[in-house]
């Protein structure tokens, strides 16, 4: 899996090391730890998992000392069982300790993100169905848990308000109607910006597809509306299932021949994966 630039990832770990350092520093580091002292550590996993985030870590531990190594030893997209070994790091002691909480949090929260979205995916294998995330994301960390989606073997909805129409229910009301949502919509679209509609219903579904949507949201269907929209869309646009989604529910879900499956749970509920940082 090809990280995410440094570029995009190092204001993210500079916000969150200034969090945890505050006004003084690590003044435990400083009162205990020699300032030319040397340590060696590893990052290791406590569960198994999907592995994210590691630059987050690395680039965590080069703000606080620019000459410290750090040995990358199972990737970002790889999977990993207890005691797996994830990096190798070794630098000025004071600063391998001072970004250690820093680097956790970020990588424990992406691995746990890709770990969820692995089981996402593993459940709907074989269906023809794709697994995506929402907005519904931590401020700040959409970028990075996008990514950890994509690591997961997901793939990404839309980012933000601004890369593609995505009509919701209240979007409906406002300007009275799917039908005329749709139609205002592709009027204002330039080529490259997809149209999405929400619908609730399958009279909604039929009102939709007469004014051509690239995909239509079928929101919180039964598995019975679910296969009776897939057979009235006929291939007319991709379908995307939403709500009620869990482990339990997304295979039988995904075999009603929807085409995507979208899942808030993937960032706004995924466990933290358990990783520890220990002396090598």
């Amino acid at each position: 899996m090809e990280p995410l630039p440094d570029l995009l990832v190092r204001p993210i770990v500079d916000l969150s090391l200034a969090e945890d350092l505050g006004r003084a520093g690590d003044i435990t580091g400083l009162a205990c730890i020699d300032a030319d002292a040397r340590l060696s550590v590893l990052f290791a996993s406590r569960q198994d998992g999907r592995v994210a985030g590691l630059s987050c870590a690395r680039l965590a531990l080069a703000a606080l000392d620019p000459t410290a190594n750090f040995e990358v030893v199972t990737p970002d997209g790889a999977d990993a069982a207890p005691g797996t070994v994830l990096a190798r790091a070794e630098g000025n002691a004071r600063a391998v300790l001072a970004a250690e909480r820093t680097g956790l949090n970020l990588l424990g929260r992406l691995s746990g993100i890709a770990t969820l979205t692995r089981a996402y995916v593993r459940l709907v294998e074989g269906t023809g169905a794709t697994i995506v995330d929402t907005r519904k994301t931590t401020p700040g960390l959409r970028a990075l848990e996008k990514y950890a989606v994509r690591c997961g073997g997901g793939v990404n909805h839309r980012f933000g308000l601004d890369d593609a129409i995505l009509i919701k229910d209240n979007h409906v009301v406002a300007c009275g109607g799917v039908g005329e949502a749709v139609r205002r919509a592709r009027a204002f679209a330039g080529h490259l910006v997809k149209v999405e509609v929400e619908v609730d219903g399958l009279n909604q579904l039929e009102d939709a597809l007469k004014h051509g949507p690239d995909v239509v949201m079928l929101d919180n269907f039964s598995l019975d509306d679910l296969k009776t929209a897939v057979a009235l869309a006929k291939g007319r646009a991709v379908l995307e299932a939403s709500g009620g989604v869990n482990l339990t529910t997304v295979r039988a879900i995904a075999q009603t021949g929807v085409d995507v499956i979208s899942v808030g749970a993937l960032t706004h509920s995924a466990p933290v994966l358990d990783i520890g940082l220990d002396a090598a």
